[in-house]
């Protein structure tokens, strides 16, 4: 057996529930192996009482309900499990797993907040404020906890230590309705007799410059506060408890500013040594000022805090053309610098950071407003060691001025990588390097990125949670690290700020006017991303939890939409970003936003009537159930012909049609698909899709049975493509296809991001289908193994912890054989299709093995010329299509006579000779060159 887990938090100090739900996991070499009964033993060590064991017959061991009393607030338990398996046999006892409830009611606190006693202009930079308080313990402590939070972000100190190692600790959320407290362990800081403890506040999130407009601030409230409430346990039972109130102490130090978007100014001389220490003179500090505030929002975090996860060091150091030194980490990263330096004393060191360089010099154009600047002031006593605390960065390069000589970057710079501290659980290989790098980009996207709230980008005046931007990615986020808890917590927010119509705002946290503007894709998170934490992880609590948020956003677009079922009014994003839209137009898709908002509409209300079905509410899964087919058939009626053809006849409208099921026969859905894979082949197979599209269209293409098209589309090189970016040395998913141009220099847009995460997801389809590792029951329960080989690529892998142990799916390719492997957790069966072979094969836990033919080769072809003849043309499937589809641009009348597959040209006809009888026919034989140009570039390539 491994540990018992709570929830899904790793560490389980602080729950903020008293029945947390149980999972484990079972280690067995045994073939098929299955549980049929769990025991479960529950110890309270300081209660006295004996132990007490359930033993329940079930095959349930992924978020098993609470079987015993609940907890009490402050209450610490252990629990242990064992099984018993499908052969009989009975498993050792589990290690014992501690969960202690945190406060779980306004009445569990005495504290208050408490802010520093003067006035200050929240509308610009302020020095962080520090407080203090020193008390007396009676004798040795057994066990003591603080519990703390802040309005602002918050370090604490006792007797000198730092408190955790969390960064930016509360975190965002929508503080006026959530606010999370955090739970330590102190018990090895406090000693006997006098002790001090203290806390730095700055104004994060919550009072700091947030938004896109580069003015706004305070959003949330005018005064920096702090709250703390630290229990001792006596070794003789007795307990004590110090909060905050208004006896603490407040004054200014060294950290002169502080800013998320614009960095931090460090000034050392100004340091208070020993501030958080007893005995520190405190004459000169002033006091604090205690703020009535609602203590029922207070709770629990539900996932892992943020905190410094690695560190890299410089890959290169130059001297920019301006004479400025330059220090290259090598990877776009999000975090901030470790200076190590020794000089005299006032002399100030300036970090910039940046995500590219353009002519040799960090550009900081895309950061727009944010200065991204931190500054040290040496206090001139040895070697000095400066980390920004409340602030960070997006950057690749950073630029230092006014280091002393013989400051020796190499050594004396670290980049400290910030985010939250996610369990990483999913990976990917294949015998493709690009294709690794472009798998390597959507991780390193994903990490900067997942720094407290799922932003769209880290480093410019923006660094939102934009609704659509995970809506999307949730797939792949749940993948790739376990995002359950951090995920959950953000729906509680989503949540949170709905309004009381069901609106569901494009960002979450709400802090940009307007935001609360219903819009298909975006507001559809609140349905999308609760059913993919169902599906990844088995969690029908999430359901439950967001079933009434889920419920509201559909009932809202049922309103707007009115009786005819077609979301056709009002704003929206659409195929955003879509790299056909004119400039400066980024909704402007080839795909129609009403046709997006009403497939969007429809797959919201199919997953409420699901989700109703799970959660046995029967009225309201009938009720959703018919919505949804209201939906489906006015979206037929009213964006698709009878054979299959979408009125945007643009990708991302066929690939939305395929992957909501909104076609209704064989027929139709072989039409769109055989028209979706033609024009991603008249294109080049270049990308032509923007946030709503792009992650769909693999998937789509496969399932029409067009994998080979997804390949060429999954493997082009030229921009726009997911390849573009890695050729160019992309080290993270860029916002937009050219964020870089070919030439080098930056895309002159003022939204240009290079770590922007959405269109990497399809990494999603790398691992269920190039890989052949996807979920075919929720958490992972039933597995699909289907890898589906292609693009030359002759090894796919992918591993993944799921909630039931273990799974791996891997295949080469040699020799006309397909080898596969995988491994099946315990307690889970899988569903195996193979290439080659007839049906489904069942097989249950375990290692396996298949080997089956298999043809992966290109059928040679004469060389595509507008002098080669129409049969040649037409046995070069890529080229007849470009041809039939600029004709039909040309000539739009003949569109049904080439859809129908009607006419023949005479044996001999050339290409060119068709084209002489066109009007425009120069026109048509130059454009029909040029994807002639393409189309072998794009072979050579491959």
């Amino acid at each position: 057996m491994t540990d018992v887990r709570f929830e899904h938090v790793r560490d389980a100090l602080g729950l903020g529930t008293g029945r947390p739900r149980l999972s484990w996991t079972t280690l067995t070499q045994a073939r098929d192996w299955t549980q049929t009964a769990y025991e479960i033993e529950l110890a309270v060590p300081d209660s006295g009482d004996p132990a007490v064991t359930v033993r329940v017959e079930s095959a349930d061991s992924v978020l098993v309900v609470w079987p015993f009393e609940p907890l009490p607030a402050r209450a610490r338990a252990a629990v242990r499990v064992r099984v018993t398996g499908s052969d009989g046999q009975v498993s050792p006892w589990s290690e014992p797993a501690t969960a202690e409830a945190g406060l779980l009611a306004p009445d569990d606190w005495s504290a208050v907040f408490v802010s520093p006693d003067w006035d200050e202009d929240p509308q610009s930079d302020q020095p962080c404020p520090f407080l203090r308080h020193e008390f007396d313990l009676r004798g040795p402590v057994r066990s003591a906890r603080l519990y703390a939070t802040a309005l602002g972000v918050y370090e604490a100190e006792i007797n000198g230590t730092r408190v955790g190692d969390e960064v930016l600790a509360p975190g965002w959320t929508a503080y006026d309705k959530r606010l999370r407290y955090q739970t330590y362990d102190i018990t090895a800081l406090l000693r006997p007799g006098r002790n001090a403890v203290g806390a730095i506040l700055a104004d994060g999130w919550f009072r700091g410059r947030i938004g896109f407009d580069g003015k706004t601030r305070a959003i949330y409230g005018d005064r920096l506060a702090f709250l703390a409430q630290l229990e001792v346990t006596y070794e003789d039972g007795t307990t004590d408890r110090v909060t905050t109130d208004d006896s603490w102490r407040a004054a200014t130090g060294p950290i002169v500013s502080s800013g998320l978007y614009d960095g931090e100014a460090y000034e050392a001389p100004l340091e208070r040594s020993g501030w958080s220490e007893p005995g520190h003179d405190s004459s000169g500090w002033r006091g604090v000022r205690a703020l009535e505030r609602d203590l029922s929002v207070l709770v629990a975090p539900e996932g892992p805090p943020a905190r410094g996860v690695e560190e890299l060091v410089p890959v290169a150091v130059t001297t920019s053309p301006s004479g400025r030194t330059v220090i290259d980490f090598g990877q776009n990263l999000v975090g901030r610098l470790r200076l190590t330096v020794s000089g005299e004393a006032g002399r100030r060191i300036t970090l910039r950071h940046a995500e590219v360089l353009e002519d040799g010099e960090l550009c900081t154009r895309p950061l727009r407003t944010a200065a991204a600047t931190d500054t040290y002031t040496l206090r001139g006593e040895g070697v000095e060691v400066f980390e920004p605390r409340f602030t960070f960065h997006g950057f690749r390069y950073a630029e230092i001025t006014g280091a002393p000589d013989g400051f020796d970057p190499a050594t004396a710079l670290r980049a400290v990588v910030l985010h939250s501290d996610l369990t990483r659980t999913g990976h990917f290989a294949c015998s493709d390097d690009l294709v690794n790098r472009l798998h390597e980009n959507v991780v390193w996207g994903m990490r900067g990125n997942f720094l407290d709230v799922p932003t769209d980008c880290p480093q410019r005046d923006e660094r939102l949670g934009w609704t659509g931007d995970i809506q999307v990615f949730s797939p792949t986020a749940s993948f790739l690290y376990d995002s359950a808890g951090f995920l959950g917590s953000w729906l509680a927010d989503l949540a949170a700020e709905q309004g009381e119509n069901g609106v569901v705002p494009f960002v979450v946290p709400k802090v940009v006017p307007g935001a609360d503007t219903p819009t298909a894709a975006w507001g559809d998170a609140a349905t999308v991303v609760p059913w993919v934490l169902f599906e990844r992880y088995g969690d029908t609590g999430i359901l439950a939890a967001q079933y009434d948020s889920m419920r509201r956003w559909v009932d809202h677009v049922a309103s707007v939409a009115g009786q005819d079922r077609l979301w056709d009014r009002g704003f929206q994003f659409g195929d955003w970003l879509d790299p056909t839209a004119p400039a400066g137009r980024p909704d402007a898709a080839a795909t129609a936003g009403e046709l997006v908002a009403t497939a969007y509409f429809f797959r919201s209300a199919d997953i409420v009537a699901r989700s109703a079905g799970i959660l046995g509410r029967a009225d309201d899964a009938e009720h959703y159930r018919a919505l949804a087919d209201e939906i489906r058939a006015a979206f037929q009626a009213e964006y698709v012909t009878g054979a299959g053809r979408m009125m945007s006849d643009a990708p991302t409208g066929y690939a939305l049609a395929l992957c909501f099921d909104l076609l209704d026969s064989d027929a139709q859905r072989a039409h769109a698909g055989d028209r979706l894979a033609r024009l991603v082949r008249a294109g080049g197979h270049k990308i032509a899709t923007g946030f709503v599209g792009t992650p769909l269209i693999c998937d789509a293409l496969t399932r029409a049975g067009h994998a080979d098209t997804a390949y060429r589309l999954l493997l082009q090189k030229e921009c726009p493509s997911w390849l573009y970016p890695v050729t160019m040395g992309a080290t993270t998913i860029w916002e937009r296809w050219d964020s870089l141009l070919p030439d080098g220099t930056v895309n002159p847009s003022g939204m240009t991001s290079f770590n922007h995460y959405a269109l990497g997801a399809v990494a999603d389809w790398l691992h269920r289908t190039v890989a052949g590792l996807a979920p075919a029951g929720p958490g992972y329960r039933r597995l699909r193994i289907e890898p589906r080989p292609g693009g030359g690529l002759t090894h796919a892998e992918a591993r993944l912890e799921t909630p039931y142990g273990p799974a791996e799916v891997s295949w080469t390719l040699s020799g006309g054989q397909l080898v596969v492997e995988s491994l099946v957790p315990p307690n889970t069966t899988a569903d195996v299709v193979l290439p080659s072979s007839d049906g489904t094969v069942e097989v249950g836990s375990g290692r396996h093995t298949w080997t089956v033919p298999y043809t992966d080769s290109p059928t040679a072809q004469a060389p595509l010329s507008v002098d080669m003849t129409m049969d040649e043309l037409m046995g070069h499937e890529d080229a007849a299509l470009a041809f039939k589809d600029m004709l039909i641009t040309y000539i739009p009348e003949t569109a049904d006579f080439i859809e129908s597959g009607s006419g023949s040209a005479p044996v001999g006809t050339t290409v060119r000779s068709i084209a002489a009888m066109l009007p425009n026919g120069e026109n048509f034989l130059a454009d029909l060159e040029e994807r002639f140009t393409a189309l072998t570039s794009d072979a050579e390539n491959r």
